[in-house]
């Protein structure tokens, strides 16, 4: 794992995600590895942590998850933009070497049987609750976040900094047709009292 990998405290596992970044969703079964893109991802509780994320009934990484109860999610970074255009564009199915022409990298993080994609900004391990009717009627699958990571250049003392990281550490916001957005600058309120 690289250094600047740093381990985030479960109760702000939301952090990680509470700003609508577009998703890489990867899962693991019998050997075989796989990751999508998910533009629509959000936490769902604090204690325990869990988050939601929509997942399309023709994909792959679907199905590993529901047969492994486990996966991951990461948060790309502006670096990695067409790696995830390309993984969320193409069906393992259809395109088996879909992961080979996305230049997806993966690594292991300890105790944690799944595939992390390499050089995002954030990664959050989770374990599958079942919801049958909300995953068969609406695609909704929920996690609960048993493991948060984020890289230190990006996300560090419990915060995102984009705003003192390299432009290219920033998050991805899918609209369509191949268009993104990255995070734009930090503004502050008030304090309320």
């Amino acid at each position: 794992m690289d250094s600047h990998v740093s381990p985030v405290p479960l109760e702000k596992a939301y952090r990680l995600i509470n700003h609508g970044p577009t998703v890489l969703v990867s899962a693991r079964h019998a050997g075989m590895d796989n990751v999508m893109a998910a533009a629509w991802a959000c936490g769902l509780d604090f204690d325990p942590p869990k988050l939601t994320v929509i997942l399309d009934k023709v994909t792959t990484t679907r199905e590993l998850i529901e047969q492994s109860g486990r996966f991951a999610i990461q948060v790309p970074t502006v670096a990695q933009m067409q790696l995830t255009y390309t993984v969320g564009n193409l069906e393992r199915a259809k395109a088996p070497d879909k992961l080979q022409r996305a230049g997806v990298q993966w690594f292991d993080i300890d105790g944690h049987d799944l595939p992390f994609v390499a050089d995002c900004s954030a990664w959050l391990a989770c374990r599958l609750l079942p919801e049958p009717h909300h995953q068969e009627t609406y695609d909704l699958f929920v996690g609960e976040v048993v493991g948060a990571w984020a890289d230190t250049r990006a996300f560090a003392n419990g915060h995102w900094n984009y705003e003192n990281a390299a432009p290219e550490w920033r998050s991805l916001h899918y609209i369509a047709g191949g268009q993104f957005y990255a995070i734009g600058e930090s503004l502050r309120a008030d304090p309320v009292e």
